[in-house]
């Protein structure tokens, strides 16, 4: 495959980050302060971008073979700080057994796998919250993610990220973050993210995910972010119980929560559809498909009795076997459609301020 000749890196700079020629943060152009479809999109038959403007394009192989790095990191650390343009990151088929960070100063940047096929860039490792890190102290939770996301207008389209931890009901120790994502905003389509428990830390910032897959068992979708789940498959692979979503907010003036858009849950077990990580956690279902693997109640206080009184529990018009409020914890709530419309497109995260699709 001839690379694109728009693509100006030193080879060797791998570990330096930096572009050889016209370096991206030099640009005078005015950086688009959005996230669009073409940021998520590159011309695999030439590896050239379908635009006008000289935007750049880092290729990873593991094999060395067709790339600039052999891995994600490497191309990572080959964008300069505080890069005024978008930067594309595709990755050839692989799995990359790796840790990897896009800080804050490097924002502007996309992950990119080959076309219709989301499995086949996987981005795995294997810590877990009770691991040892160089400091000799335990990872945690926050420490054990596979990839971290801190960069502003991120984007990741058909990349997996998996945690490889299996994790059992009880055991200590065992968080293991597939994606942790601290970006102000970020998107993310046809990704997936795979784990057992804790896989997606949803941590701070506002994000979208749209048609995306997520898998784990217990509290597999967490954090305290403001997020969007658009007609993502919730898949849990828990033997016995578990929970989907643990949203965490302290204050009712806090405009933070999750919410799901039709989406399809599916999978095994007997989950919570949330439990409350915070006196004021909210989480909200409108339009989703719920297989039998709901346990009746739906929800948990997580044995705090007092955030029955303030926690935002809410489903709307949601559909399928799971979804019968029959036996529902009474302090939950069936929205109408004046109390779901705020959580139901776009708006509730601000699309319009930065999403271009």
């Amino acid at each position: 495959m001839v690379l694109s000749t728009k693509v100006q890196v030193n080879l060797a700079a791998e570990e330096g980050g930096y572009f050889n020629g016209n370096n991206v943060g030099d640009s005078n152009n005015d950086v688009n302060s959005y996230i669009s479809w073409e940021d998520l999109e590159v011309g695999e038959e030439s590896l050239e971008l379908k635009s006008k403007k000289e935007l750049r394009v880092i290729v990873v192989d593991q094999h060395g073979n067709k790339g600039h790095s052999k891995t994600v990191q490497g191309a990572v650390n080959m964008v300069p700080d505080h890069n005024k343009e978008r930067v594309k990151i595709y990755i050839f088929p692989g799995t990359y057994r790796e840790k990897v960070l896009v800080p804050k100063s490097k924002p502007y940047i996309s992950f990119i796998g080959k076309r219709n096929g989301t499995a086949s860039a996987v981005i795995t490792w294997n810590s877990k919250s009770s691991d040892k890190g160089p400091n000799g102290q335990a990872l945690g939770t926050y420490g054990s993610a596979t990839v971290g996301i801190d960069s502003d207008y991120f984007c990741a389209s058909q990349v997996t990220f998996e945690n490889s931890v299996v994790a059992m009901p009880g055991g200590n120790g065992m968080q293991a973050v597939a994606l942790r994502v601290n970006s102000n905003r970020a998107m993310f389509y046809k990704v997936k993210v795979k784990g057992t428990q804790d896989t997606l830390l949803d941590n701070t910032g506002t994000h979208y995910f749209y048609k995306c897959y997520i898998q784990g068992k217990i509290d597999f979708i967490f954090g305290s972010a403001k997020s969007l789940y658009e007609k993502c498959r919730l898949e849990s692979i828990a033997e016995s119980y578990g929970a989907i979503a643990a949203h965490h907010r302290d204050s009712a003036k806090q405009d933070t929560g999750f919410s799901f858009v039709g989406c399809k849950i599916r999978g095994s077990g007997s989950v919570y559809l949330g439990r409350a990580w915070g006196n004021y956690s909210r989480v909200i279902y409108s339009n989703c498909y719920m297989d039998d693997i709901i346990n009746p109640q739906g929800w948990s206080e997580w044995n705090h009795p007092e955030r029955k009184k303030t926690a935002v529990f809410g489903e709307y018009k949601n559909m399928g076997r799971g979804a019968d409020r029959k036996e529902r914890v009474p302090w939950s709530k069936a929205f109408n459609y004046e109390e779901a419309r705020p959580f139901l497109g776009k708006s509730f995260i601000n699309g319009d301020q930065w999403l271009r699709l």
